[in-house]
């Protein structure tokens, strides 16, 4: 009798820790699908990214700005020789818009590494509009990826601006 008790005891448990482990495995692949950041807490000009137009680029990008790993802080090189460069095209065709691409690699977490890439869009906005050119004037593109491992990992990580 006693051997009974012991086996379903240990039958019981192991049922139990089963329905455990797949719980977990459901909130954590429900967690993993719908991203792990929310679109709530996103800032307002990197949800706007998501929800514009895909807009195509045309032409070569009048400039390149490049980022360090993981990192979305525009470098202070390109502040003072690139923008420069995107506000003179501005002056000669005012009439038309900057257009922001930001890209990402394949390494690592697609969402994580498209949020980055916004990121770095956003902060290239941001000098933008802080060097005089109106908000309204400036697209930002969604987030691209970079295919086929480039010699350089630096191209992965940088945001093309054009002038469209």
């Amino acid at each position: 009798m006693q051997e009974d008790d012991d086996n379903q005891n240990l039958v019981l448990g192991i049922l139990f820790g089963i329905i455990a482990l797949v719980i977990g495995l459901v909130i954590g692949l429900t967690t993993y699908v719908t991203g792990q950041t929310s679109s709530a807490t996103a800032p307002a000009a990197v949800a706007a990214v998501e929800e514009a137009p895909e807009i195509a680029e045309i032409g070569e990008p009048l400039v390149k700005l490049y980022f360090d790993s993981g990192k979305a802080e525009l470098p202070a090189a390109a502040v003072a020789e690139e923008l420069p460069k995107v506000l003179a095209k501005l002056a000669e065709e005012p009439a038309k818009l900057v257009l922001l691409s930001g890209y990402h690699d394949e390494t690592g977490g697609a969402a994580v590494n498209a949020e980055v890439a916004k990121s770095r869009a956003v902060a290239v906005k941001e000098a933008l509009v802080a060097a005089g050119v109106p908000a309204d004037k400036i697209q930002m593109r969604k987030p691209a990826v970079t295919l086929g491992g480039a010699a350089d990992d630096a191209e992965a990580r940088r945001v093309e601006v054009r002038v469209q």
